[in-house]
């Protein structure tokens, strides 16, 4: 390829880091809207948690498509599903269709958002240069989430929830076009090495066991979901056995061997599900607890955006004075402060503190991602670079899949006991027409003060527990750097 299709290219596949930027902070600001349109605050937790499971359990499947028919046309096939799955987003008559739609949405969003960085390591080989370019993708990732809150939430004041999904179906359809006239690297294929099916199917579900195990907690009786656990545990034996005997395994048992491999994702796990609690309940504390519009709301999210790109780009100069563990460790303090502040936070909280807690929340994110995912590389084997590139994508959106359901669960007991205690004056529909500006007038104003006190707790919750899991994970960094220097002296 010329340095001119090279570059075409790496702008096609950046805009896989917009799309995904968009979505997740268009979605975070409409959420409030969609759930008091189609009463669906109970099922809030299935509309982040079926679009994460989609993205986790396909990743490393797409992994696989690439080396098998390309991966050329395994992103384009992986991003004609994330637009198809925003187009019927938008079309969502009811909750059940939208849970739907955001399933065949996260689907593709698996391969869209992995297999670019998988391109990026075959077309950029020197690892500054790589840095270089996740410095970009944050960039454009970046770019989006602040131009995703304001443009979302004034589609959602001024028209409907409904038309901000179709933001990225004319950007999905430009980056496949691109791609499809401007990638020349010839197809990497695996002749004579069959896909694990029987391994792919078993992953995919026992996960969806699991995830229907967590999000069922409180909904069902205990019994069914511990059957629920047991099939899932079952399963996932299974895939296990599967794959020790599989010629191509959907994941090699020789990753799980790799000691410093196995810290990055572990380290991706407890960062990342942390993370989730902040960038999905923010939008609603400010819209539910301060009564904000959808488009403020959404302004909670441009701080983080905005630092984000900041803490990234400080990683290449940091990287040339300090150790790996050093800089995730001052990305993981910066996490901490922030769900601190909002753990310490009450009901009246004035909007700054959500945009501070924000801005040291952003610096977090984009110094721990892209020192971590360049370490994921240079730890793993040269062979074993694009599998573990995709399989530490698969524990990030793991991560962010259960903790997203675990603090759904959260979120609703707190609903569940305020409502119980409030002795029938308060019911589970008026706390969804709580978390949106635009019907709270709806509500008496008498019990809109002891409404916001219920949803407080919940959130406050989410924070708290949020907060523990990055202590873990700042201990976890500290036991890796000292483990590190050992083995160096």
């Amino acid at each position: 390829m010329s340095k001119r299709s090279i570059l075409i290219v790496t702008c096609a596949l950046l805009l896989s880091n917009a799309m995904g930027g968009l979505d997740s902070t268009i979605i975070n600001t409409a959420l409030p809207a969609i759930i008091s349109d189609l009463h669906g605050i109970q099922l809030m937790g299935w509309i982040v948690a079926v679009f994460l499971l989609g993205t986790a359990v396909s990743t490393p499947l797409w992994s696989k498509l690439g080396e098998h028919v390309g991966n050329k046309h395994a992103y384009q096939f992986a991003t004609s599903l994330f637009v198809l799955g925003a187009f019927l987003e938008g079309m969502s008559p009811n909750i059940y269709f939208l849970i739907v739609a955001r399933t065949i949405m996260g689907i593709g969003d698996g391969g869209m958002i992995s297999l670019p960085y998988i391109i990026y390591a075959k077309m950029y080989k020197d690892p500054h240069k790589r840095t270089q370019m996740l410095g970009f993708a944050t960039a454009s990732y970046s770019t989006a989430t602040i131009i995703g809150p304001l443009v979302g939430g004034w589609i959602v004041d001024t028209f409907s929830w409904h038309w901000v999904f179709y933001l990225n179906v004319p950007l999905g359809l430009l980056s496949i076009i691109l791609v499809q006239i401007f990638f020349k690297i010839p197809k990497s294929t695996k002749k004579g090495s069959p896909v694990d099916y029987l391994g792919a199917t078993l992953m995919t579900a026992g996960l969806v066991c699991l995830l229907m195990a967590i999000e069922m907690i409180g909904t069902i009786s205990t019994l069914y979901v511990i059957l629920l656990l047991i099939v899932s545990a079952g399963l996932l034996g299974a895939m296990f056995i599967v794959e020790g005997r599989a010629t191509d395994p959907i994941i090699p048992s020789r990753l799980f061997k790799n000691h410093p491999l196995m810290t990055d994702f572990i380290l991706f796990a407890l960062i990342w599900g942390a993370f989730v609690g902040f960038n999905i309940y923010i939008p609603m504390w400010a819209q539910g607890l301060l009564g904000t519009s959808a488009i403020i709301g959404g302004a909670t999210q441009i701080p983080g955006s905005l630092t984000n790109f900041m803490g990234a780009e400080s990683v290449a100069p940091l990287r040339m004075r300090f150790k790996p563990q050093s800089v995730v460790a001052m990305g993981i303090v910066a996490f901490i402060i922030a769900f601190a502040v909002m753990t310490i936070a009450g009901v009246q909280a004035p909007f700054w503190l959500l945009l501070v807690a924000g801005a040291f929340e952003g610096i977090g994110n984009g110094m721990c991602f892209n020192v971590l995912q360049i370490k994921v590389q240079q730890d793993a084997a040269q062979e074993d670079v694009p599998v573990a590139t995709s399989f530490s994508f698969l524990i990030r959106m793991l991560s962010q899949t259960f903790m997203a359901s675990i603090l759904g669960i959260i979120l609703n007991q707190a609903l569940f006991k305020g409502v119980r205690n409030s002795h029938g004056r308060i019911t589970l529909k008026m706390m969804n027409n709580l978390s949106d500006a635009a019907s709270i007038h709806l509500l008496p104003k008498n019990l809109i003060p002891q409404m916001r006190v219920i949803l407080h707790n919940g959130l406050h919750n989410i924070m708290l527990v949020s907060l523990l899991i990055l202590v873990v994970a700042g201990l976890l960094n500290i036991w890796s750097y000292y483990k590190a220097q050992k083995v160096a002296a």
